[in-house]
């Protein structure tokens, strides 16, 4: 009976053994062996063999990316409190045997990893801040990125990391700066619209003046071509008078008449003329016998010279 017992204890023992021989090791993950507490070799994923009781698993290193936020304060240059939210992203560098040595040797554990990686990032946003002007700070975040991934790709790398990315998802500073900044960017907005307006108005103005000037250039062009006309019409006018006043002045010496007769005529039609035409309630006009004969010989030295026009 005892025999049996034994067999079936052998026999559990070598399972044991045979199973604790093979280790599975996940996509995405490095397992580090040791023996008796020194490093040995590293497993990639797939099913591996170790030497039982004599190798041991270290740690299991994801080569995965991994992010943490960080929230922490800088002081500008002109004293200014700024408040940074970020997120950080990074991962092992390769998967070369020395580098998953530096990731699994360089620290204690991942909590004095993680102390150490957001004291560095934090510390190099620190003094990169240090050196600008609050004003400054809003419109230099891609700068501070790249600051800082410059200045901690040499660092990480050592320990076997590399940084993905850092995203400084929120910049704020005191309420007293932020209500000041809130001020200056509105009054800012007002001094522009301020002075789209006086360009639009400007531009009105302008345009209003060029439209008038247009206006009257035309009205007195017009008025120019206007009064060329009523003096060309005139023209015609006296013309015409002076053509019918002698062919009735040469009628009249045919039918041995006295061509003081048309001058009479004239005279009466421009007092009915005057009448007629007027817009006033009285018309002055000398009805003397001196006036008559000063009018007639005037008007007969007007014929006598029609006429000699005519002649020529």
């Amino acid at each position: 009976m005892t025999p049996g017992i034994g067999f079936l204890v052998f026999i559990f023992i070598l399972l044991v053994v045979i199973l604790s021989s093979f280790v599975s090791v996940k996509q995405g993950s490095i397992v580090v062996i040791t023996v008796f507490g020194k490093y040995r070799r590293i497993l990639t994923p797939g099913l591996n063999f170790k030497i039982p009781f004599i190798e041991s698993i270290y740690s299991k290193i994801s080569i995965q990316n991994r992010s943490v936020e960080l929230e922490f304060q800088a002081v500008t240059f002109d004293q200014a409190n700024v408040y940074f939210k970020a997120m950080l992203l990074y991962s092992v560098l390769d998967q070369q045997e020395e580098t998953i040595k530096n990731v699994a040797f360089k620290f204690v554990d991942e909590r004095n990893l993680m102390q150490a990686l957001i004291r560095t990032v934090e510390g190099s946003i620190r003094a990169f801040v240090a050196t600008k002007r609050q004003s400054e700070v809003l419109i230099l975040r891609r700068d501070i990125v790249e600051h800082v991934k410059e200045q901690l790709d040499v660092v990480l790398e050592g320990w076997g990391y590399h940084l993905q990315d850092l995203q400084l998802n929120d910049i704020t500073f005191d309420d007293v700066i932020m209500k000041s900044m809130s001020q200056v960017v509105a009054s800012n907005n007002l001094k522009a619209a301020a002075e789209n307006e006086g360009q639009a108005l400007l531009i009105t103005k302008t345009k209003a003046a060029e439209a008038e000037g247009n206006a009257i250039k035309i009205s007195a062009e017009a008025e120019r071509q206007a009064s060329q006309l009523r003096g060309q019409g005139v023209a015609l006018f006296r013309e015409e008078v002076a053509k019918g006043m002698s062919v009735a002045a040469k009628e009249m010496q045919e039918a041995n008449m006295d061509t003081s007769v048309i001058l009479f005529t004239m005279w009466t039609e421009s007092i009915k003329h005057f009448a007629e035409n007027s817009k006033g309630n009285v018309i002055f006009l000398d009805g003397s016998s001196e006036a008559m004969q000063r009018t007639m010989k005037e008007m007969m030295a007007l014929n006598q010279i029609s006429r000699d026009n005519t002649q020529k």
